[in-house]
């Protein structure tokens, strides 16, 4: 039997797709996370236009950062769902990374289809992510000890396998369709003198993992469990739900969903390289965060990790168009998470503050 949840009109409407379980109801239109960012979104992206044609070139920019923008949504979702416990998963790097190689070497050695060797890959990252999931319940060690953990072994156990197994640090195989998936948009795909969006192939992929996850959280009483498991660990356990099964489940997700943005990126990429996921730890905090997700567990936003995800694209991309090096692009994309993190705890205080007057 699971325990009855609160949910906060601030946190789910019809056009988002986020559940919640804990803030309570009544806050102000302009304190929804989603709101802001579409706003933050519009205008920077007028600003980098206005100082940057360029930024609205198809070929040379809007393809490109959909195609990024895919990547790093998948990679928030899969923190997202571990996030929904109030855990945090610092492992999300290497599960993309180790099942990036299994998929290649299944692809370089096996010749197996693509949709095949994605299926194997996603298997290996459930599975990583169920062990880490199972350690924390055995042990009750804080995620973040045991996902730190696992991260370094990970790190040792690729490097290991791409020099003594994988001829390098590369398998860079093209399986049947795979090119087409890189480079392909639905504009390139004509009835008649109909033709597509400029949308790479790969987005629908990430939008229908998206639309999965939400159906997770809102309609099925497993992701709902795992949001009460979240909100209140002891009171899910009195109610009779399987905190421990909810909390390995969601770490199998969060595992198979890491896969999935390893897959994605290596089809950006070309190749499934040991350095696969080096760059995913910080957007996959930054999605789900921007868009409201708590980190202390019980609600989640799908459709503001949408968001999110977008905007820290956009201020890569437009960045990089004004020629900032490196450094300041991580200095600037830290001080969004900062932001980010700040606004997270002005949240909580205006909920505590309209949930005592209400």
């Amino acid at each position: 039997m699971s325990a009855p949840t609160q949910e906060s009109d601030a946190m789910v409407t019809t056009a988002d797709p986020g559940v919640g379980t804990d803030a309570p109801r009544g806050l102000p239109f302009w304190a929804n996370p989603r709101f802001g960012l579409l706003v933050v979104i519009v205008v920077l992206v007028i600003v980098f236009t206005s100082l940057r044609s360029s930024f609205l070139n198809t070929s040379l920019t809007l393809v490109p950062m959909q195609q990024d923008v895919s990547v790093f949504l998948v990679v928030g979702l899969a923190q997202l769902c571990v996030l929904s416990l109030g855990h945090m998963n610092l492992a999300v790097p290497r599960m993309a990374a180790i099942s990036a190689f299994a998929m290649g070497w299944c692809y370089q050695h096996l010749s197996v289809p693509l949709w095949l060797g994605l299926l194997i890959g996603l298997v290996v990252g459930a599975a990583v992510g169920a062990l880490a999931g199972w350690i924390i319940t055995a042990t009750g060690v804080n995620s973040f000890i045991v996902t730190l953990a696992l991260d370094f072994a990970l790190v040792g156990l690729v490097s290991l396998l791409y020099s003594h197994v994988g001829d390098g640090v590369a398998f860079p195989v093209h399986p049947a369709g795979m090119t087409a998936l890189r480079n392909d948009t639905f504009s390139d795909y004509c009835a008649g003198n109909i033709c597509g969006p400029p949308v790479p192939l790969i987005v629908p992929i990430a939008l229908v993992a998206a639309l999965l996850v939400a159906v997770l959280f809102r309609l099925a009483r497993v992701g709902r469990e795992m949001l009460m498991t979240g909100s209140n660990l002891r009171a899910a356990r009195l109610s009779g739900i399987p905190t421990s099964r909810r909390i390995i489940q969601a770490h199998a997700l969060s595992g198979a969903l890491a896969a999935l943005a390893g897959f994605l990126l290596a089809v950006n990429s070309g190749a499934f390289s040991a350095d696969i996921g080096n760059s995913f730890l910080l957007p996959s905090f930054l999605g789900p965060v921007l868009g409201g997700t708590l980190l202390s567990g019980g609600a989640v936003s799908i459709l503001g990790t949408v968001l999110g995800a977008a905007l820290t694209e956009v201020i890569r991309t437009g960045l990089n168009l004004l020629n900032f090096s490196v450094q300041d692009l991580n200095i600037y994309i830290g001080l969004v998470l900062l932001v980010a993190l700040s606004l997270d705890r002005v949240r909580h205080v205006l909920a505590e503050r309209r949930g005592t007057r209400a």
